[in-house]
């Protein structure tokens, strides 16, 4: 198993029972979010993430901070965006993977969520810090949240006259309830951990030392002894049917998954479960079927 891949802003490394730990890593920084971050989380959750050996991935940050947002030092359009083309949603959508929009129009944080969200696998963060606008926006994306008594976190872009962006329109409200997410949105506020928790928007707080040994070893229980095609297919029936119109809509995707897994590793589930033994599981994330219809 390759245990490290090398990135300038990013530290990646993969244990024994393939849990990943992903630091964003510019402390001089606070890590702030910059264009090459954001290149390089987008190739980590397309590329080095879905290698079989990798079961989940813990994201946390280097120093003091999580993410400080992004990083407004930058020439010209901080955020890398291209002044110069029309954008409506229309030319948006009908240009979406043409370059000059990709590139020039597409935000970039929100390219890197859908990454996140796309990835068939647990994906945990542990904020050890500071963690405002895309620091914070980018964790909406995982699958739960665990912060550093430390931690502060803040959805400030009504300071910066700019919106929520990274996609966590989608995300924010899902997690915390619209009337929690628009107050968080309108006040723009500094939220400590403690008011984070009690939002619901994290699933634990922890003394700062005792933070990544918590989500790594959270992230372990998921994925030891575990199938990763059942948790990559029960991911994404979680996400899909928790939006969706009608519970049959449920009831047609679980159907599809139970058959599927029936077949695969839910006959070793099974039958360890009889012998009184481990499971032995050989389904692979990769090899998760499509279980929902195409858009």
């Amino acid at each position: 198993m390759a245990t490290a891949a090398s990135y300038e802003t990013l530290d990646w490394s993969v244990d024994a029972d393939g849990v990943a730990t992903l630091t964003l890593s510019r402390p001089d920084a606070l890590n702030a979010f910059d264009l090459t971050m954001a290149r390089e989380l987008l190739s980590v959750f397309t590329t080095d993430a879905l290698d079989d050996d990798v079961r989940a991935v813990v994201v946390t940050g280097a120093g003091r901070a999580f993410c400080a947002g992004m990083d407004l030092s930058a020439p010209g359009n901080v955020f890398g965006l291209d002044e110069s083309l029309e954008v409506t949603p229309e030319t948006l959508r009908d240009h979406l993977s043409d370059p000059a929009y990709d590139d020039g129009v597409r935000d970039t944080g929100g390219k890197v969520t859908l990454a996140i969200h796309a990835l068939p696998k647990p994906v945990i963060a542990a904020i050890n810090g500071a963690a405002v606008g895309i620091g914070a926006t980018m964790t909406l994306a995982m699958d739960l949240r665990l912060a550093s008594t430390k931690a502060r976190i803040g959805f400030v872009f009504g300071r910066l006259g700019i919106v929520p962006e990274a996609a966590s329109t989608w995300f924010l409200p899902r997690i915390v309830g619209v009337q929690q997410a628009l107050e968080w949105v309108y006040a723009a506020d500094i939220l400590t951990a403690e008011q984070a928790l009690a939002g619901r928007l994290l699933r634990s707080v922890h003394e700062p030392d005792e933070l990544l040994p918590a989500a790594l070893e959270l992230a372990r229980s998921f994925v030891v002894d575990r199938s990763p095609v059942a948790l990559a297919l029960a991911k994404q029936l979680v996400y899909a049917n928790s939006a969706a119109d009608h519970p049959l809509d449920a009831h047609l995707a679980d159907s599809v998954a139970m058959w599927h897994t029936s077949i695969g590793d839910g006959k070793e589930g099974v039958a360890a479960f009889r012998e009184k033994r481990t499971p032995r599981f050989t389904g692979l994330a990769s090899q998760a079927p499509r279980i929902l219809p195409e858009s």
